[in-house]
């Protein structure tokens, strides 16, 4: 299953598949409890980086090497946040005390309540004080998708939980349905650039990261691994995760700039004229407000690949709607079917979050080697919600699957590096290259804790 897994992926970016002994994937789903082939899924999706990632070392004048993967740590690899110590002590829980399941009057809806701006959008349709009992005693005199509706109007997020049947009647899911598992889209004319030798695959490359939670900043953390210069991007007026993003910035420069401000703006517009790729999450218009359309930016610098993510996609009555991996699990039947008849309930790893962000650094990956040899700027998109069908399609796995790795396993997959707010205990990289094999060479930062500027090249 793997293997076709793969296949699916490598056909949808129009890749070559591997050659002989070129790949190897170990293991079988499942590995945690759920139904859904979620180590099959973060194992093809890892493999997929590792071919784009040997083959444009390749073009760089490298030599061919053998790529493994194993299902067990693939499937830890998508619950990483949950794994990170710094100086012996968990980081701080990733959910909001108000983010879950609350009950409505045909069911259940899912708030997303982790940002202040999403939770006062909820709590302010609700007319409840923040606090969770009365949010729930208020929920219950909506029903879910005038509730959904509601929160969305106001500017929150939030997603009414459907069995799969009813989210298959949803003119969204067929809109989803229709599209591309990832798209890879020449936007734009440039002069080949191809890649000088180098010692990694991505050495002297460098990416702009200008996304939040996981997906997106697991896909420039991706790029990182393979010797990237990533600069990510924040501002100190938006809402972060906390310790959790010490988790997601291994291997990264972080800086802040406030894009309502045109000085911060401009210096943005410099560092993209110096960069190669552009990767951002927010939501759909956002950045194109600000002059920052995918297009924009290729007439800024010729040769740019940008990298968009979006929770719905480019097509649909959702498609500006914000999103995340909670919600397409709750909207599109993974969280009914994952919690039972009772109460629903969220995967045991966040694999639609990471899986996209493997593919999205997948897509830069090709999209890289694609400039090198004939040229142009692209444009690189993945929908969390494409990719969720595409987890639910590869189909169910026997019953069965741990609560945790064995103690062995797991602790063979963790490290240990030292950064400015101490020990850093996390997840090694899960991808095996024989030549060229994964690894960060920052240390995690506090967000802000360098300048806006790019590293010297060599």
């Amino acid at each position: 299953m793997p293997y076709i897994a793969l296949a699916q992926i490598l056909q949808a970016a129009g890749a070559e598949p591997p050659g002989p002994g070129e790949l190897e994937i170990r293991g079988a789903d499942p590995v945690f409890c759920t139904r859904y082939r979620v180590g099959t899924a973060g194992a093809a999706a890892l493999a997929a980086l590792g071919l784009a990632a040997a083959r444009l070392w390749r073009a760089r004048g490298g030599r061919a090497q053998t790529i493994a993967i194993d299902l067990a740590p693939a499937a830890a690899s998508l619950r990483s946040t949950a794994y990170l110590r710094v100086n012996g002590k968990p980081a701080s829980e990733i959910w909001a005390s108000l983010s879950g399941f609350y009950p409505v009057s045909d069911g259940w809806i899912r708030f997303h309540c982790n940002f202040p701006p999403h939770r006062e959008a909820a709590y302010g349709v609700l007319g409840a004080a923040q606090e969770r009992a009365a949010g729930e005693a208020a929920s219950r005199g909506w029903t879910g998708e005038a509730l959904e509706d509601a929160i969305h109007a106001a500017g929150g997020c939030a997603g009414y939980v459907r069995s799969s049947a009813d989210w298959a009647r949803q003119a969204q899911a067929q809109a989803v349905a229709a599209q591309p598992l990832i798209e890879i889209e020449r936007i734009g004319d440039a002069p080949p650039e191809p890649l000088s030798g180098a010692p990694r695959p991505l050495s002297g490359v460098r990416v702009l990261d200008l996304t939040r939670v996981l997906a997106g900043p697991t896909c420039a953390r991706s790029l990182a691994e393979h010797g990237a210069d990533v600069l990510k991007i924040s501002a100190a007026h938006l809402a972060d995760l906390g310790m959790v993003e010490l988790d997601t910035g291994i291997g990264k420069l972080s800086a802040r700039l406030d894009l309502r401000k045109e000085e911060d703006l401009r210096a943005l517009r410099e560092l993209v004229r110096q960069g190669d790729v552009f990767s951002q999450s927010y939501r759909p218009g956002t950045l194109g407000a600000r002059g920052l359309t995918p297009e924009a930016l290729a007439a800024l610098r010729p040769g740019i690949v940008c990298v968009s993510l979006s929770a719905w996609g480019t097509s649909g009555p959702w498609r500006a709607r914000r999103g995340f991996d909670s919600i397409v699990q709750s909207v599109s039947g993974m969280a009914q079917a994952q919690g039972g008849a009772e109460k629903p309930s969220l995967l045991p790893v966040s694999a639609i979050d990471y899986v996209s962000g493997y593919l999205m650094a997948f897509g830069a990956m090709l999209a890289l080697e694609r400039r090198a040899r004939e040229g142009g700027s692209w444009l690189v998109r993945v929908a969390l919600a494409r990719v969720g069908k595409w987890i639910t399609d590869l189909g169910q796995a026997s019953p069965g699957g741990a609560e945790e790795l064995a103690s062995d396993i797991l602790q063979d997959l963790l490290t240990e590096t030292e950064a400015p707010d101490g020990r850093i205990t996390h997840l090694r990289p899960v991808l095996a290259m024989s030549a060229t094999p994964p690894r960060w060479e920052r240390p995690p930062v506090p967000l802000g804790y360098h300048a806006a500027a790019w590293p010297r090249r060599g």
